[in-house]
Parts: structure tokens; sequence; C-alpha cells
């Protein structure tokens, strides 16, 4: 990168104040609500400003609000706000427990939490967006531990680990297209490498959902009835999702035509149907909130060289072909540490993950490949990114309690090892 300036490790020292504060205090005491998520990044923040003397504080007030105002962040609130407004005026109008019903009726209740995790899959990789799915299920995953008596985290875990399936593939995903973009390959090279990668982590994350709540269906002792005419907004928003339309688009219509047969059945009026509007956006203010905050500390941080030292202590330890694709992987996970927004990271490392796999000689749709699994793999962990936070919010549980359920990303980074130290897939793609 020709513009990288010279690394500071003492500009990650705001992201230290942030972790140990959020996370540092709900270890200690052993209640991650102790310390709110918004005063901790506040106070990082103010760490922030108050560094690099060399820069006047109007100027640092400016990065500031670059970084929270970035397209990529405006566009997810844009997207956690209208998903908070389709799941209010969805629950409002019966869709939800409709929706929980119907499936109760169906399935037995240790398929459940299989069932969403590859309902998620699907919705995930049509959309392309991580975060408009688990907003959008979410509700749907709290009915479902209700009433089958199983722990909410472990529901949440698995519309995670379904979201984070269908963001590292989709090819209208941000993430796909910032990796193809950056190391120059095409599109369906990099999904089928990306592919055979990742479909054994998949299948055994739905055996390992299969085998926890096996004895889940004991808990199914009585009738579910339901609306079908309830059910329509979700399946709705599942079809639109898998034709490919634009997920703005897609809640947009949810919310629609949610409100309409909520107002032809009676369940709800027309202020009703405004106030719930109202209500769904509230609901989502503090993350939207968290997520602007965020952006402005990693471009403060990214001004005081903080992420050019994490680019260049990683790049230099590559030394080999494989040592390269790990370095890549590394660069990535770290930069995604950072930033907590899985696009961000890789537009971030991918100039120089382009330059490590010309070095040594490692193929584009591979590298592309390896950007998308180890961001999205971390993105799924974080207990302080958009994913585990908007499901936290709805679900009203500790981000931190939903990590443990997120087996997918887990699998998905051991997956990209295996992929690295034995040359996976090995066929010609």
């Amino acid at each position: 990168m020709t513009d990288q300036q010279k690394g500071n490790p003492l500009a990650l020292i705001p992201f230290g104040v942030f972790i140990l504060l959020f996370i540092g205090s709900g270890i200690a005491t052993g209640d991650f609500y102790q310390m709110p998520v918004l005063v901790a990044l506040f106070a990082a923040i103010l760490v922030a400003l108050f560094m690099n003397r060399k820069t006047d504080f109007q100027t640092k007030l400016q990065q500031l609000t670059k970084g929270g105002g970035h397209p990529d962040i405006i566009l997810m609130v844009i997207i956690f706000l209208l998903a908070g407004a389709f799941s209010s005026v969805a629950e409002g109008m019966g869709a939800v427990d409709a929706t929980v019903n119907l499936g109760l009726s169906i399935l037995p209740g240790n398929l459940l939490v299989v069932g969403l995790f590859i309902i998620a899959c699907f919705i995930s990789i049509s959309m392309g967006t991580s975060v408009g799915t688990v907003v959008a299920l979410a509700p749907i995953g709290v009915g479902v531990a209700d009433e089958i008596g199983i722990s909410v985290a472990l529901t949440m875990g698995a519309i995670v680990s379904g979201a984070m399936f269908g963001d590292n593939l989709s090819i209208i995903s941000d993430t796909t297209i910032a990796a193809v973009r950056t190391q120059g390959t095409k599109m369906k090279d990099k999904f089928k490498a990306n592919f055979f990668i990742v479909l054994p982590a998949a299948i055994i994350t739905a055996v390992i959902f299969g085998v926890i709540t096996a004895d889940a269906s004991q808990a199914l002792q009585e009738e579910y009835p339901f609306e079908i005419v309830k059910v329509l907004p979700y399946l709705g928003v599942l079809i639109f999702a898998v034709i490919g339309i634009n997920v703005i688009y897609v809640l947009m219509g949810g919310i629609i035509f949610a409100g309409v047969i909520g107002l032809l059945t009676n369940d709800i009026g027309l202020f009703n149907f405004v106030t719930l509007l109202g209500e769904g956006f509230q609901g989502m203010q503090n993350l939207s909130l968290l997520v602007i905050l965020l952006g402005g500390l990693v471009e403060l941080i990214r001004q005081n060289g903080g992420i050019d030292f994490l680019l260049q202590a990683i790049s230099r330890r590559a030394k080999s072909n494989r040592g390269g694709e790990f370095s890549i992987a590394g660069l990535v996970g770290a930069v995604n540490l950072s930033t907590a927004n899985n696009t961000i990271s890789i537009i971030t490392a991918g100039p120089l993950a382009k330059q490590i796999s010309d070095e040594y000689g490692i193929d584009a749709k591979r590298s592309a490949s390896l950007l998308d699994i180890f961001s999205s793999s971390v993105q799924g962990l974080l207990p302080y990114g958009a994913q585990i936070l908007s499901v936290a919010g709805v679900a009203s549980i500790s981000p931190v309690s939903i990590v443990p359920f997120c087996f997918y990303p887990i699998l998905l980074a051991l997956s990209g090892i295996i992929a690295i130290l034995f040359r996976f897939p090995k066929f010609t793609l």
C-alpha cells in the first residue's frame, strides 16, 4: 500500500480501554450488564481524542464524525431501524406467535433449532446481509426457546451462525464484493473456492445443534394453533430475499405487508401501527448509536496509525506460500477485532493481502476466500459486533452469553485453517 503510514501500536490503547471496560468488568463482576457498552465505548473515544497532540482537537472531531458517517455505517443503521420496525409490527399483529406455532406444529422440537440455523443460512445468502437476517429472525428464536424450554442464548447462537454462513458466501454480500474487488478475481470463482471450504463447517454445525436439542421434543405437550395469514409477512420476506431483492426493499415491503394484514384482521389499528413503528425504531436506537460511535473510534485509531501497525506487524511474518495465507488470515482477523465490521476490515486489509498473494503465488480466488472466511469468523464471535449485539438486544440477554453457542464461526475458522494446512481444495475449480 503506497499510502500506508508508519504504524503506531500506542494508537490501539483506546481499543484496549474499550475491551477492558466492557468485557473485563463483566468478567470481574460476573455481570456483563454492569458496564453499559455505550459507556465503555464513549470512554475509549475520549481516550482517543486526547491522544496524538500533534493533531488539533477540531481535526480529531472531524475524524470521529467522518468514521461514524461512513456509508457502510449509515446503511447498517438504516437496516437496523427498518428491521426493528418490521419486527415490532410483525410481533404486534401476531406474526411472531403464528410463525413459532407453525414451526412447533410441523417440526419436532429437536429440529426447531436446526431449522432456525438453516433458515438463517437461506435468508442471509439470499439477501447478502447478516444484520438484516438476525434482527428479523431473533423474535422467532426467542419464541421457540420459550416454547420448548431451551436456552434463548442457544437459539440466538443458531441464528447468528446461519447469518454468518450467508454473509460469507452470498454473491451480493458486501464482504464478498469487497474481497473479490480487492483481490482482482471473479465472483463465481471465489464462491466455488469458498463453498467447498465452508460446507463441512455448516454440516457439522447443523449436527451439533441437533444433538444439543435432541431431548427438546419432550417439551411439546400441547396444541399450537396459528392463523396462516399471519405467517405471510415472514414468508414474504423470505421469498423476496430468495429472489435477490435489496434488503431495504425487503424490509420496507415486510413492514407494509405486516401492517396491512394486521389492519385487515383487526389485530392492530392505524394509530397502533404507527406506534409500533416508533417502538421498533426506538428499540434500535442504542444499537445504531453504538455502531456510529464505534465507526468513529475506528477512524481515530486509523488516523493515529493503529490499523497500519496491525497491517505491518502481521504482513512481515509471511515467509512462504502457506505463511502468506496465514498472514492474510491473521491480517483480516486482527483488523476485524479492531473495527468490529467485516466489510471495513476486508477493504482495509485487502490491498496488502493482494501484495502478499502476488509475492507468494497465492491464487486470487483463494486469497479472496480467506479474507471473507476469517473476517466472517471473527465477526460472528465478537460480543461487540453488530450481529451478536442485535440478537442480544432482542432477547434481553448478555451478548457474551451467546458467543459459546456460535458454533459455525468457530468451525468456519477451523475449516479455513485446515484448508491452509492441507491445501484444500486441491482440485481445479
